[in-house]
């Protein structure tokens, strides 16, 4: 019978407790069989049936303990994570470190991190990096760890992407129309970025507005070339329908619809 109701963390605790037990089992009976070999070894006779019996004795001991703890494991990670109770787990431990972690669109945002959970797998992606540390409490503390360090993103090499594939939709329109600070919806240019077969995957939407979120926070807003980037917001409702959206590190959701460049 699964043990779910109770949560992983709940789970782990108590198999860890019965882990412990039967370590201390493990330790029984390496004490024990020394004993039986230092007996073997003097040729102490009168010992040697005591440690044989005591050695099968711990022997026994650790067998139970082992199959209580295996026993005690029964817990469906499977079901638990498709069901979406991890991730009310997890949020709940993230409160606890005072790590914000926010949901939408079946994703997790910790800035400047997005987490997928892959149910099948049993791990979380952390970007493009694989998780199989799953204990709610680890992980947290994992997030908390890597959000301390400094965002390792280059930001004017962003830029400089965003530019080139800027220009070449701009060209398409004349060359003179470079310079002329003409906005293109942000969804462009991602489609463009991401134009080879299955790059949208390694590559994601959401990702994307998630770089262009800390490019505007960054202050960084010059070409190599002189030329000034602008991320101007919708001003009508069919352009609404083509932002992108990200989700800043308080939680809120930020839209985010063009881009233009101009030079000086």
């Amino acid at each position: 019978m699964e043990n779910n109701a109770d949560g992983l963390e709940k789970a782990i605790l108590k198999t860890e407790a019965d882990i412990e037990r039967t370590l201390k089992a493990a330790n029984s009976v390496i004490s024990s069989l020394r004993k039986f070999r230092h007996a073997v070894k003097t040729g102490s006779l009168k010992e040697l049936n005591k440690t044989i019996e005591s050695s099968e004795q711990a022997i026994s001991t650790l067998q139970e303990q082992f199959s209580k703890a295996k026993d005690g494991w029964n817990f469906d990670a499977e079901k638990y994570i498709a069901d979406k109770q991890y991730i009310k787990e997890l949020l709940l431990e993230a409160e606890k470190t005072a790590l914000k972690i926010f949901e939408q669109d079946e994703r997790l945002y910790c800035y400047p991190f997005i987490i997928r959970i892959l149910p099948d797998e049993l791990a979380v992606k952390i970007d493009k990096i694989k998780e199989k540390r799953l204990r709610p409490s680890t992980l947290a503390g994992h997030l908390k760890a890597l959000q301390n360090k400094p965002i390792r993103f280059r930001t004017d090499k962003f830029l400089e992407s965003l530019f080139s594939a800027y220009k070449n939709l701009v060209k398409s329109r004349g060359d003179e129309q470079v310079n002329k600070g003409i906005v293109i919806p942000l969804i462009e240019i991602y489609k463009l970025l991401t134009l080879l077969p299955g790059q949208d995957k390694e590559y994601s939407l959401s990702e994307f507005a998630r770089d262009i979120y800390i490019l505007d926070k960054s202050g960084v807003s010059s070409t190599k070339d002189g030329f000034n980037v602008r991320l101007p917001a919708s001003t009508s409702t069919k352009e609404l329908k083509r932002s992108i959206r990200v989700i800043t590190e308080e939680g809120r959701e930020k839209t985010y619809y063009g881009i233009s460049f101009r030079k000086g």
